[in-house]
């Protein structure tokens, strides 16, 4: 029975592997989720690109979505002071040494349009200032990134896991009829 239960392991492994959509050759869209943080406000967002775009290590987003927490409003790409040619995503090394990729993303306030309160997000870096009041407090923060996992990836490593634990269990259960 025990050469079944790796047969059965085998060919689970197999179908979850196979159900992994493998297009190293081929574009794909990637998705980022990042994550803002300054002394004053934090927000989360998204964004996805077409990386055979990459132009001079430049891609122009296809889609984003950011919101500060505490805030209705949603930016997008299109809230991007220099659309369409910007958000961009590009390659960089942040301060802590590890290479990813990274947004160049500028917008104005949509909670209070009439403040002059601009924002820009441009790598690891987060900004908060006036474009009309140079005396105005100038606040900084921090990005960080993180790349978000295809679906298909997830499903198949779901169902590796779902097919061991089964077949874990069933040996467990014939070990018990046995004794």
């Amino acid at each position: 029975m025990k050469l079944g239960s790796k047969l059965v392991l085998a060919a689970s492994l197999a179908l979850g592997l196979a159900s992994v959509d493998v297009n190293s050759a081929s574009a794909a869209i990637v998705h980022y989720a990042f994550t803002v943080d300054s002394p004053t406000t934090r927000g989360n967002g998204f964004f996805s690109f077409d990386d055979s775009t990459f132009i001079d290590d430049v891609a122009i987003l296809k889609s984003l979505s950011f919101q500060f927490d505490g805030d209705s409003n949603v930016y997008t790409e299109t809230d991007d002071l220099n659309y369409p040619e910007f958000p961009i995503v590009y390659p960089t090394i942040f301060s802590t040494g590890r290479t990813s990729l990274a947004l160049n993303y500028q917008f104005d306030d949509k909670a209070n349009p009439a403040s002059s309160i601009r924002y820009e997000i441009a790598g690891e870096d987060f900004t908060r200032y006036s474009i009309n009041s140079p005396d105005a407090e100038f606040i900084s923060g921090t990005v960080s990134y993180r790349k978000v996992p295809e679906p298909t990836i997830l499903g198949g490593f779901l169902l590796v896991g779902s097919v061991t634990l089964m077949m874990k269990r069933k040996d467990i259960a014939m070990e018990k009829t046995k004794a």
